[in-house]
């Protein structure tokens, strides 16, 4: 069934409140690494719901060194054989890092459930033992964030029609995707399954409404600032040195380097 479409906030509005929820992502991201913190932030929904547009706006200004982006491909025959989890847990963070799942260990409640890529007796032990899961991560102290982001059903066939468009957003298009469209429903049941076993209250589930990507942005990322009880971390005072004074050195002629041709002297 069709969502009702929020208005679409300005653009001079949510660029100003964005840059400043990232100057504070900062801030969250040098108390995880002084306080030694393990931060693991969960991105799920549909396909196009904003997920990916939301984690580039989260990890823009932060240090790659300490926030990493872990989108897995699909398992290798190895790790089919394996435990369900474990290739997630080799991803999980250490101290003083953080860690946004683009799609998480919930691929087997959504994607593998309603393709059919698991098994029934796969789906129901993934739904028994995510919760156990999930509670043995918080009680070893890592801080578990879990965001849904829900759009409408119009709103995603209208962005899938835009990516079709556009060639710089076409390879976000899969059949599998496509494929998506005309399981709406499945996908909404698996989706409230998953949401009756796993919304604990040690780790519960946050929607984010996302036919408006800029809201969605932005509701998300104050959520998690809110979330975290992170402070201000001063940062350590430096000083530009004095250059010193030159003993002799002579640049190498530049007829012996191979420069880049200068593309842009012709726009």
């Amino acid at each position: 069934m069709a969502g009702k479409k929020a208005a679409t906030l300005p653009r001079k509005a949510y660029e100003k409140e964005l840059l400043r929820l990232q100057t504070e992502l900062v801030k969250l991201q040098e108390w995880v690494r002084a306080s030694g913190t393990r931060l693991v932030v969960v991105f799920e929904g549909r396909d196009a719901a904003g997920k990916g547009g939301t984690i580039k706006r989260v990890a823009e200004h932060l240090n790659p060194r300490v926030a990493t982006i872990t989108a897995l491909p699909k398992p290798t025959e190895r790790e089919r054989t394996q435990w369900y989890f474990q290739r997630y847990v080799e991803n999980l963070p250490a101290a003083g890092e953080i860690v946004l799942f683009d799609r998480s260990w919930y691929n087997r409640a959504g994607v593998e459930h309603v393709m059919d890529f698991c098994t029934k007796e796969e789906h129901q032990l993934f739904l028994r033992q995510c919760p156990i899961f999930e509670r043995m991560l918080v009680e070893d102290g890592i801080l578990l964030r879990k965001y849904w982001f829900s759009v409408s059903d119009t709103e995603q066939q209208e962005r899938f029609r835009r990516r079709l468009d556009d060639p710089l957003r076409r390879w976000k298009l899969s059949p599998m995707d496509l494929e998506s469209i005309t399981r709406w429903e499945a996908y909404s049941r698996a989706k409230d399954e998953m949401m009756v076993h796993t919304d604990i209250s040690e780790a519960p589930w946050y929607v984010v409404e996302s036919d408006d990507k800029r809201r969605a942005r932005l509701n998300m990322i104050a959520h998690l600032l809110d979330s975290v009880p992170y402070r201000d971390v001063p940062p350590a005072v430096l000083e530009l040195p004095k250059r010193p004074e030159s003993t002799g050195y002579v640049r190498t002629s530049r007829d012996l380097q191979t420069y880049v041709p200068d593309h842009a002297a012709n726009l």
